[in-house]
C-alpha cells in the first residue's frame, strides 16, 4: 500500500512538472516571437546563408506560423536539446534551398498539435528579413528515431519538414509541406 502510494505520488509529481516545463516553453517561445517580430525588417536577400536575430543569446532564423492550430513559434538556427526546451529549432536544410527540416519538443504549445495537422493546411514561416513562405501540408508518416536519413534525404520531395516525438517517444510524427508558388 505504502509503494503504491509512493508511485502515484511520483507519477502526480512528473505530471506537474511537465505541465510547468510546458508553460516555460510556451511563455519563452512567446516572448522570442514578439522579439522576433520587432525587430524583423524587409531587407533584400543576401547571399544563401541564412540570415539570424540573437535574442536572449540564441540565434533565430524566423517565426513558423500554423493558423489552423493557433501556433506561431520561432525557430532557432540549430538545434540541440536545450534549445529545444525553448522552441523549435532548423534540424537541417534551408528555406532557400527548399529542404528546410524543423523539430520541436513534443510540447502541448510547440509541435504536440502537427500530430493532428490535415493534408492542404496552410504552413507559414517568415524569415528575419520579413521574407513570407508559404507551404501546405501535402503528407504526415511515422517514421523511427533512427530514420534520420529519410528525414533529411526525403526532402527531395518536400520543401519543408516538421517533425517532433510522438507521445511515449518512440516514433517521429513528421509533417511534410510543399511550397505555394505565386
Amino acid at each position: 500500500m505504502t509503494i503504491g502510494l509512493l508511485l502515484l505520488t511520483a507519477a502526480f509529481a512528473l505530471t506537474l512538472y511537465n505541465f510547468w516545463d510546458a508553460d516555460r516553453a510556451r511563455k519563452a517561445s512567446n516572448e522570442a516571437v514578439d522579439e522576433l517580430e520587432k525587430q524583423i525588417s524587409i531587407v533584400p536577400p543576401d547571399g544563401d546563408e541564412m540570415p539570424t536575430i540573437e535574442i536572449d543569446g540564441h540565434r533565430y532564423i524566423g517565426i513558423l506560423q500554423i493558423p489552423s492550430l493557433g501556433l506561431a513559434l520561432p525557430v532557432m538556427e540549430e538545434w540541440n536539446y536545450d534549445k529545444l526546451k525553448i522552441s523549435p529549432c532548423r534540424y537541417s536544410g534551408s528555406y532557400y534551398t527548399k529542404d528546410l527540416v524543423i523539430c520541436g519538443h513534443n510540447y502541448a504549445r510547440h509541435f504536440s498539435p502537427i500530430k493532428w495537422i490535415e493534408n492542404g493546411v496552410d504552413v507559414y514561416f517568415e524569415n528575419v528579413q520579413g521574407i513570407k513562405f508559404h507551404y501546405k501540408v501535402s503528407k504526415k508518416e511515422i517514421l523511427q528515431p533512427t530514420q534520420i536519413d529519410k528525414m533529411i534525404t526525403s526532402s527531395d520531395d518536400w520543401d519543408l519538414s516538421l517533425f517532433t516525438c510522438t507521445t511515449g517517444g518512440r516514433t517521429r510524427c513528421t509533417v511534410r509541406c510543399v511550397e505555394v508558388v505565386k
